[in-house]
């Protein structure tokens, strides 16, 4: 079985290839290399280069690639940006995945396993987020993916795909150099840019109600989070097409503050990094942690590393990048 990897020349999606072409699974990369490196491609990966809202381009690659399934990494995922480009992200995100859900329709794919967010959660008071919370997201990014959830379940209902969404938390690491986190909006990247600039660090907001001020959130390091992509990929191959529809929560189960990211980074680094706290950004929840119980017991997953290993690879791969 062929997987066609939308955004595969990505952060997490070349970690997914990584593994699945490591493992024996067959693989191609589909990415528009707007944001992704070619170079992450691991030697014997067929790379396409097309627009995921291109029907045609990625009806093109199913049919010379014999694809069966689809891994969709592909979206664009700044919340920020999404507040002031709210139609371009409904054109990629929902638009994006509208195109591959005909794409392989027509072509007789059905199998999936999409990129969603915990970003649906929006401002939900609950300590633990659970996949069967009602979710309500507050910004357009989180609606688009909430609006592909709810794509795939009705087109699951009318076309008899099986797929499986997952829903990411903080995702942070590197398997190896050439794959680490190159993106401006992430944490530890900006902490690690603030390093390299003399800067100090802005913590937003210091009066949140947790036990140090500073908002918690649940980080997992994008080896686990691709293991789960593996996991999740197996669990459809081993199933009849249309027999599976399910949501998960890809996290540790553990929350972990600004703060203790800062002296994570502290410890691994051996630098001082200053920080200062400043005004919350509007919207940020207090605290943002995965419940994980459904995963662990419907695919057998958990994350097996822990906040200083992510840090830890995630310096290694930043610095041998500059």
């Amino acid at each position: 079985m062929t997987w066609l990897v939308t955004g595969g020349a990505g952060y997490i999606g070349a970690h997914a290839v990584k593994r699945l072409h490591a493992a024996g699974t067959p693989v191609v990369v589909y990415d528009d290399l707007s944001t992704g490196d070619a170079r992450r491609i691991p030697d014997g990966v067929p790379l396409v280069e097309g627009d995921v809202t291109d029907k045609a381009a990625l009806a093109e690659a199913f049919a010379k690639h014999q694809v069966t399934g689809v891994l969709h990494f592909a979206a664009q995922k700044s919340v920020p940006v999404s507040m002031e480009r709210p139609l371009f992200y409904y054109e990629q995100n929902v638009g994006g995945l509208a195109a591959i859900v005909a794409a392989m329709n027509e072509a007789g794919v059905r199998r999936i396993v999409f990129s969603s967010t915990a970003a649906l959660y929006g401002l939900a008071p609950e300590e633990t987020l659970v996949e069967d919370l009602v979710v309500d997201p507050i910004s357009v990014y989180g609606e688009t993916k909430l609006i592909g959830e709810r794509m795939l379940r009705f087109a699951s209902a009318a076309c008899g795909f099986s797929w499986i969404a997952l829903r990411y938390f903080n995702v942070v690491g590197a398997d190896e150099p050439a794959l680490g986190d190159t993106s401006v909006g992430n944490l530890v990247p900006i902490v690690f840019r603030c390093i390299d600039e003399g800067r100090t660090v802005s913590v937003t907001g210091g009066d949140y109600p947790t036990p140090d001020g500073s908002g918690v959130r649940d980080y997992i390091h994008v080896a686990d989070l691709a293991d789960a992509h593996v996991v999740a990929v197996n669990h459809l191959i081993g199933r009849e097409p249309g027999s599976v529809g399910e949501v998960y929560n890809v996290g540790t189960g553990t929350g972990s503050s600004v703060l203790e990211v800062l002296d994570a980074v502290r410890a691994v680094t051996g630098l001082e990094v200053p920080a200062e706290v400043v005004a919350r950004r509007p919207g940020d929840p207090a605290r943002s942690v995965a419940g994980v119980a459904k995963i662990e017991r419907d695919l057998d997953w958990r994350a097996s590393r822990g906040l200083t290993d992510m840090v830890a690879d995630a310096w290694t791969a930043w610095r041998a990048a500059r």
